[in-house]
């Protein structure tokens, strides 16, 4: 069928949405919600038989509705209604949820209902559950809803608000009123439900040594404890924050903007206070492997099991900064001086990588400084992986990639995947050439023909279409516990396999043979010649890293997805 996608930004669900109906074969395009009469122009345009809107903030013209087919995709079951639906479930600690497929109607919501799947409801932020049980959910209603729609017989449903089994309800914008914090009375389990709530969008308004900021992120702490509200440790750029019966740690802050002030984004949170965070607030290193087995937060963690290492990594919105690349690249070569034969690489459940830290880019007094520091520093960690001869190494992503973390995955010797995990290997659309020894990673995996038709056409690429394009290696379906389950089995396999040593020697021997064809300094030395032009401050992307890290909307939609 041609299908329009009509969303407010070509966010994680509609790449998802998008990867999953062109794997179907179906004719895709998609239209940001800029505007009515934009919209009723590219509707126009793409003549589609059936639009879906997988995430959209703005109503869609009446004229369009009542003339085509519009499938509303609303993160809640049938009877919840309103524009907060997942903070209002966190906030209220719903175990079970669901998403809802309806037709697009005068009222929010209250369209006839195509397709309905539920599903739990994990402890976790916002952003995270978005990505993983609610993009799970929308996908397979999505799917059953065009399914019903194809057929031409189906029938939906208006969905009855009063009936008791159904509990429909019209909830208010989840504001702040709701998500103010009460230092003094709330437990830590309230709190966390607060953060979570709140996390990425809009995050959790609070002051902070006489200056507002909203806290975004919110993670267990087991040990330490202090004064209700205040902050009693910093690690690798987050705060923890005593509660009236433990602690939370906050990865991120963003300051509160100001009337006429310019727009804020989001920092780790020790770079957004400054010099206002106190000397004395002490900073608590934790070990990768001593993170592993407690209750409290880190960016990385270590374990073993049996012959297998496992080196787990979860940045928010997974990019990396110069410091996160260079933390992750000394646990990296402490992991290899470990005696293991496998050493398996990924984040628990959320975003495997998306390459640079642009956030932190923006915020420095030099961007273009800090844009080297961070391309040099990932390029480190690539060339560590790359060079590993004396171990498998399995990147294992439950999460998606972009960019350089696209690299990232592609430099050890296998990608497993989730079914639903997202590849956008390209750097174009930030008017970047790119790094992280792309030139030689994606050629060897997909050849020269498809590697330029993957970063020209800057379009996602779903699990099953990147295992038949040689992205990836083993697709594994299911939610992220089956696929760790499964990694696990299978990396324990390879360990003591007959295999291990042939590939291990095979692996040396090829590294060899490419070495002597074409050094790796040599691919690090062009690409990097291309970045440093990139990042001239007369370049495009200067301009387009700070309207992505502001969220500055497109003035139209982009050429590249409209199908």
């Amino acid at each position: 069928m041609r299908i329009l996608l009509v969303a407010s930004a070509f966010n994680s669900l509609t790449q998802r949405v998008h990867a999953e109906l062109r794997a179907r074969d179906h004719h895709v395009g998609v239209e940001l919600a800029l505007g009515d009469e934009p919209l009723r122009a590219g509707v126009a345009a793409f003549d589609p038989e059936v639009i879906v809107a997988p995430m959209l903030t703005t109503a869609i013209p009446k004229d369009i509705w009542s003339a085509r087919t519009v499938l509303i995709v609303h993160p809640g079951p049938v009877g919840d209604r309103g524009p907060s639906s997942l903070d209002w479930a966190i906030h209220e600690g719903e175990r079970e949820w669901g998403v809802t497929v309806l037709q697009a109607v005068e009222e929010f919501d209250a369209g006839p209902v195509w397709a309905c799947v539920p599903f739990a409801l994990a402890a976790c932020g916002k952003s995270d559950l978005y990505r993983n049980e609610v993009a799970d959910a929308a996908v397979l209603a999505v799917l059953i809803a065009l399914d019903r729609f194809a057929c031409g017989r189906f029938e939906p449903e208006p969905p009855d608000y009063l009936r008791p089994d159904v509990g429909g309800r019209l909830r208010p914008y989840h504001d702040q009123r709701y998500r103010r914090i009460d230092w003094a009375a709330d437990e830590t389990a309230v709190v966390l439900r607060k953060l979570r709530a709140a996390d990425s969008q809009p995050g959790v308004l609070d002051e902070l040594y006489g200056r507002e900021f909203y806290l975004h992120g919110g993670h267990d702490e087991d040990r330490l404890r202090g004064s209700p509200g205040t902050i009693v440790a910093t690690r690798d750029g987050a705060i923890c924050l005593a509660t009236v019966d433990g602690a939370v740690w906050v990865p991120q802050l963003r300051p509160r903007r100001t009337a006429c002030g310019p727009p804020t984004f989001k920092r780790p949170a020790t770079d957004a206070l400054g010099s206002a965070l106190p000397a004395s607030v002490p900073e608590v290193p934790v070990t990768p492997a001593e993170a592993a087995i407690r209750n409290t937060w880190s960016e990385l963690r270590y374990r073993e099991e049996g012959a297998v290492g496992y080196l787990e990594f979860s940045f928010p919105g997974g990019a990396l900064s110069t410091r996160q690349c260079r933390a992750l690249l000394a646990a990296y070569r402490q992991a290899c001086a470990r005696p293991i034969d496998v050493l398996v690489l990924g984040s628990g459940r959320d975003i495997f990588c998306t390459g640079i830290h642009l956030n932190v880019i923006e915020a420095a007094d030099d961007p273009a400084v800090e844009s080297w520091l961070n391309i040099t520093a990932m390029n480190d960690v690539v060339e560590a992986i790359l060079t590993t001869t004396d171990k498998l190494v399995i990147s294992a992503l439950a999460g998606n990639a972009a960019a350089g973390g696209v690299m990232l995955a592609l430099a050890a010797d296998e990608v497993w995947c989730r079914e639903s995990v997202v590849f956008n290997p390209h750097y174009r659309l930030m008017g970047l050439h790119g790094s992280e020894y792309w030139t030689y990673l994606l050629p060897r995996r997909v050849g020269a023909t498809e590697a330029e038709r993957l970063t020209r056409e800057a379009l996602p690429v779903g699990a099953a279409a990147a295992t038949a394009l040689g992205l990836a290696d083993r697709v594994v379906p299911g939610d992220a516990e089956t696929f760790w389950d499964a990694t696990r089995r299978e990396a324990a396999r390879l360990a003591c396999s007959a295999e291990l040593v042939h590939r291990l020697v095979a692996k040396k021997q090829r590294r060899a043979t490419d070495e002597s064809a074409k050094p790796l300094r040599a691919y690090r030395d062009g690409e990097l010649a291309r970045m440093r032009r990139d990042f001239a401050p007369d370049r495009p992307y200067h301009a387009l890293r700070r309207d992505f890290v502001c969220k500055v909307p497109p003035a139209a939609t982009p050429p590249h997805l409209l199908g």
